[in-house]
């Protein structure tokens, strides 16, 4: 006969293990998604970024033309509407230059290697602001979050090992306490998850119905079939912005001769 004695859970410690194995699948599920946005944050800043430098910065030029016609148009006319036209064509031609030679045209290509998305996991599993369970906790974690989604961005695998380390090598990262409290603290962690959870899904809706994301989608669907939309859209711009040039010095050389 086993001499052993097994030990009956209390209803509390029992308790406690379910809603820690409830803790322990969310919070996989939270490192997933937080993953998964992370991916479409960058992917869609790249595409903006590239989307701004090889069609943005064409269009910057031929809004410049467009609003160079417009002044034409302005000085030899005389009149107020016409004036106003060019106003605004310069207008547009300056928000157009700032937007396709501003911080987003800068977004590097976001393609992560399968080992930097594992460790991006790992630090959103460990890291997570939601798993905090003092403020103190929490304050630190998020400027480590903060500094983890900058570098995955970055993709700078470095950064991501050296946050993963400043945390585990806190002293406040040992953890302790009576069954009662533990339950309490696993409770609140679980809705802090869930809350997230769902502004996570808020946002992936946002940005996956975004203008530039469904751009991204039909540039993508058109490169899946063996058509190169963007190249498309510069060569059709290139030709406006010929145009608008060879009318402008048409209109030049008019005046010269007169």
């Amino acid at each position: 006969m086993n001499s052993e004695i097994v030990r009956q859970l209390s209803p509390q410690e029992d308790e406690l293990a379910r809603k820690r194995e409830e803790l322990a699948v969310l919070e996989v599920v939270l490192a997933d998604r937080e993953l998964f946005l992370a991916n479409l944050r960058a992917e869609l800043a790249a595409f903006e970024g590239r989307y701004l430098r090889q069609i943005g910065a064409l269009y910057a030029e031929l809004d410049d033309w467009t609003a160079k016609l417009a002044e034409w148009t302005a000085e030899l006319s005389g009149t107020a509407q016409a004036k106003t036209v060019a106003a605004e064509a310069r207008a547009q031609a300056e928000e157009s230059y700032a937007a396709s030679h501003g911080e987003a045209a800068a977004a590097e290509e976001f393609a992560p290697l399968p080992e930097l998305k594992k460790l991006f996991r790992e630090v959103c599993n460990q890291v997570h602001p939601d798993r905090a369970v003092t403020d103190e906790d929490r304050a630190i974690r998020e400027r480590l979050m903060a500094e983890a989604n900058g570098a995955y961005k970055r993709q700078d695998a470095s950064a991501l090992r050296k946050v993963l380390e400043e945390y585990k090598c806190r002293p406040e990262a040992v953890e302790g306490g009576g069954a009662t409290a533990e339950r309490e603290r696993v409770i609140r962690q679980i809705e802090r998850i869930s809350r997230r959870l769902g502004a996570i899904e808020i946002e992936i809706a946002e940005l996956s119905s975004s203008e530039i994301a469904k751009l991204m989608a039909k540039v993508q669907g058109e490169s899946n079939q063996g058509r190169e939309m963007m190249a498309d859209m510069a060569r059709n711009i290139r030709m406006r912005i010929a145009q608008a040039r060879e009318e402008f010095e048409e209109r030049s050389a008019t005046v010269r001769m007169r």
